[in-house]
């Protein structure tokens, strides 16, 4: 598993807010290109984001579903990209001082991704989730 923090200025609510707006994920998630759709129950646990992962032409369409959700605190996502597998992220908001600690926990949990040795898709995904963290916590303080 790969773990990632980041402060930010923002507050859980105002990082909430990003996340809660389904259409801005492939803003703030790397590898993922484009929208499709995005249920009217974002981010309710069971919910889902129709997304494409990739760059284009060569797109693969699949989709995010929300496993749990608690408003201004947490939120686990089976994250789907097959032909590559799917991944479990937790995503906390930590409040701090006037601002938010942003952690992230990510781990292959089905598909090919899963084959590689923890270590080594720990430091990819790790590696990925530096950006990721970067363009949430700038989106969040944008929107303040």
């Amino acid at each position: 598993m790969a773990r990632n923090e980041r402060l930010t200025d923002a507050t859980p609510a105002q990082v909430w807010d990003v996340l809660a707006d389904g259409w801005l994920y492939p803003s703030w998630v790397v590898g993922a290109s484009r929208m499709r759709a995005v249920d009217d129950t974002w981010p309710a646990a069971g919910s889902r984001l129709h997304h494409s992962v990739g760059v284009w032409p060569l797109l693969i369409d699949d989709a995010t579903i929300v496993e749990e959700a608690e408003p201004s605190r947490r939120l686990q996502l089976k994250a789907r990209g097959w032909p590559m597998g799917e991944a479990r992220v937790v995503l906390t908001l930590e409040p701090e001082g006037q601002g938010t600690r942003l952690v992230i926990e990510e781990d292959a949990i089905a598909g090919p991704g899963r084959l590689a040795p923890p270590p080594v898709r720990g430091v990819s995904i790790a590696w990925r989730n530096v950006e990721t963290l970067r363009r949430l916590a700038l989106l969040a303080e944008g929107r303040s």
